[in-house]
């Protein structure tokens, strides 16, 4: 069987042995040392495989992941890294890897791990033609006064070519907002391109956003079309805004303000009439005062803000949302029906969801993967401590929050840049916690 393959490791020599090791199998191999080149390469050539280390020099792998498979849905993905870690492994493949090995406990596994992920990629291709799916409004779940009013003011702003930014906590469905806007206005017969500004390193969002000229830096072998110029007539969603480093910072300022921009190593101006919606679960005035965040970009992104409420402020919800997800995770593990013991729902209302909608998703996908037969039940679900959710405890909380940052900081070996990735928060937050929980 043949297949196009493309390596990522910036450790040439283990780069150069696996391409060696790959090609001898009459695959056809292609390698690049960071994630920037890489997305290169996937623009110019269909692959089928990609075998990527997970500490690239400038992307985390597991959040590449997520990025590669929303723009190639049939290439699958196998991780590699040094360090073995499961919630890394875990959050891999929920961001759609096909597996996730250790260098050297692995190394007899990959021809044949190869081998399975090609034969995926030949059911994905002959399964392209995605399942209808619920578009605008109408996938927006819940009936709380809190969850009306946000898609009150979403379907009033969505006729209109303002701006929007939208806030809340991480894992409250401001994309899912942002999507409904789109498809609720006058621009949705265009697209609607969207990226985590968090995912990628400075120069690697600069090309995504602006795109290149061929020759504007090692690796750009063609000219690349940014997301600014393919969201042109549409709408463009700029996810974790607060991420964005200062210097582009300035260049969308003057994007919105002109509709122009100039390419990396061009120096024509191109035009995009776009509609810019943006995310943040980060107080951006805070960020203003601390010098992490432009005050004019503020005030241009912050025509019409919607505030998203977390999971914790419309339990009532909980039932409905936690429903649709037994239905969509029912049909794609094809358990058929389900039937739900009464104290499965119950036992759900006693967590706090930290984690709000997407835990909640992940919550549910779990315990259908553990059910016994096609009832659903309690003990399928993580112990919820009726301790740690106590308003007489709330130390503990704060507790358990040092101790699990110092557990990341300890396996990142103080990278801290690392550890805000892992633990899905801005590396302001992270400052700001170390000092509060006073450590260093």
């Amino acid at each position: 069987m043949s297949g196009n393959i493309l390596i990522i490791d910036d450790e040439i020599k283990l780069l150069k042995l696996l391409g060696m090791i790959l090609s001898q199998e009459n695959f056809n191999v292609k390698e690049a040392s960071t994630a920037r080149s890489a997305m290169t390469m996937l623009e110019q050539y269909d692959f089928d495989v990609v075998l990527s280390d997970v500490r690239l020099p400038d992307a985390f792998g597991v959040e590449l992941v997520r990025s590669v498979k929303a723009k190639y849905p049939h290439l699958e993905i196998i991780l590699m890294t040094a360090f073995g870690n499961i919630t890394d492994a875990v959050q891999a493949m929920k961001n759609g890897a096909y597996d996730y090995l250790v260098k050297g406990d692995d190394n007899d596994k990959i021809i044949p791990l190869v081998y399975k992920a090609l034969e995926k990629v030949k059911d994905n291709r002959l399964h392209t033609v995605p399942p209808p799916k619920i578009k605008g409004f109408g996938q927006i779940i819940g009936s709380s006064p809190l969850i009306l009013q946000a898609k009150r003011l979403a379907e009033k702003v969505a006729l209109t070519d303002a701006a929007v930014l939208l806030t809340g906590e991480t894992g409250t469905g401001k994309e899912v907002f942002a999507s409904a806007i789109h498809e609720g206005s006058g621009r949705n017969k265009k697209s609607f391109v969207a990226i985590n500004c968090s995912a990628f390193s400075k120069d690697i969002l600069e090309s995504e956003l602006f795109g290149h000229k061929q020759g504007a830096f090692t690796g750009a072998l063609k000219d690349k079309k940014g997301l600014i110029e393919e969201a042109s007539g549409g709408t463009l969603f700029l996810d974790e805004i607060g991420e964005m480093p200062i210097e582009l910072q300035a260049k969308l300022l003057r994007v919105l303000e002109t509709k122009e921009f100039i390419k990396m190593g061009e120096t024509k101006v191109s035009q995009s009439d776009f509609r810019l919606i943006a995310a943040t679960n980060r107080n951006l005035e805070e960020e203003i005062k601390q010098g992490n965040f432009r005050e004019d970009l503020y005030f241009r992104l912050n025509v019409f803000e919607i505030g998203l409420p977390s999971l914790r402020e419309r339990k009532e919800d909980l039932k409905m949302l936690a429903k649709n997800f037994i239905d969509l995770f029912s049909d794609k593990l094809h358990l058929g029906s389900v039937h739900v013991d009464p104290e499965y729902y119950k036992t759900l209302e006693k967590n706090d969801w930290k984690g709000n909608i997407r835990e909640l998703r992940n919550v549910v996908e779990r315990s259908l993967i553990l059910m016994e037969g096609h009832i659903l039940q309690a003990d399928s679900l993580p112990v919820y401590s009726e301790k740690v959710r106590s308003e007489d405890d709330s130390l503990s909380i704060r507790s358990l929050e040092k101790i699990h940052i110092q557990k990341v900081l300890q396996y990142t070996k103080g990278n801290k840049a690392e550890a805000a990735r892992l633990l899905e928060i801005g590396i302001a937050t992270l400052y700001r916690k170390l000092e509060e929980y006073g450590l260093k």
